[in-house]
């Protein structure tokens, strides 16, 4: 009697993806050594060693543990121990937050480009000194080796309130937290934060020269760059 052959479909077995892995070694890891709120990690060249993987592979881990909040990566100090979340409530919140990236990114997109217009339009010389001074510090936070998401966060703002639109900056508010998101995720990509400003001074030229059309189209060339994230590939 011959033999049947199995026809059913079977579903193939999920792999996590390399920073899902890493970052579950990250927490045993810290469960391990029992670190606790406050307490700094290795520094990224012993921590890679530890764990067997290239300091970029882990970077990548470090800004999902930072985007969920669970470590504070500081300029000079190294990673800084939060708090202490279970493995199974990190990966879903790496998850939930790889899934609405896009939803952000698309917000962004719709709402900063037009500020982005509305800015080059309508900004007050007053204005355009807050986007320099943004500018400024983003540029000395970059040139000290930080990722500059402070001065990000400050240029995005300048432009915000150059637009002078009152319900566009309350939307813009509204989503805030969300967008902090994207920005610690994209300035932690290799070479970001400098792209990043070059791309914030192409937009301030264009509100500079008080040019509508090329202010949005600098702005929607720039969100398709931080929308360039590690988390989405």
């Amino acid at each position: 009697m011959p033999k049947k052959t199995a026809t059913h479909h079977i579903s193939r077995v999920s792999r996590p993806r390399l920073y899902e892995q890493l970052v579950e070694q990250l927490m045993e890891f810290i469960e391990a050594a029992q670190l606790g709120p406050g307490d700094t990690l290795p520094a990224e060249r012993d921590l890679a060693e530890r764990l067997g993987v290239s300091r970029a592979t882990l970077a990548q881990a470090l800004v999902a543990l930072e985007v969920l909040g669970v470590i504070d990566v500081q300029h000079g100090t190294g990673a800084v121990l939060v708090y202490r979340p279970n493995v199974p409530s990190v990966i879903k919140g790496l998850r939930e937050h790889r899934s609405r990236l896009p939803e952000i990114v698309e917000a962004r997109s719709t709402l900063e480009v037009k500020l982005a217009e509305l800015a080059a339009a309508r900004r007050t010389d007053a204005d355009m000194r807050a986007i320099d001074k943004a500018l400024d510090a983003m540029a000395e936070e970059v040139a000290s080796g930080a990722k500059g998401a402070h001065g990000d966060e400050l240029f995005h703002q300048a432009v915000t309130a150059a637009a002078h639109s009152a319900v566009l900056a309350q939307l813009m508010s509204f989503i805030a937290g969300m967008i902090l998101e994207t920005r610690l995720e994209s300035l932690g990509q290799p070479g970001r934060p400098e792209q990043s400003l070059a791309s914030h001074r192409r937009i301030a030229d264009a509100i500079r020269q008080q040019n509508p059309e090329a202010a949005s189209a600098a702005m929607l060339e720039h969100i398709d760059l931080v929308s360039d994230v590690a988390l989405l590939k």
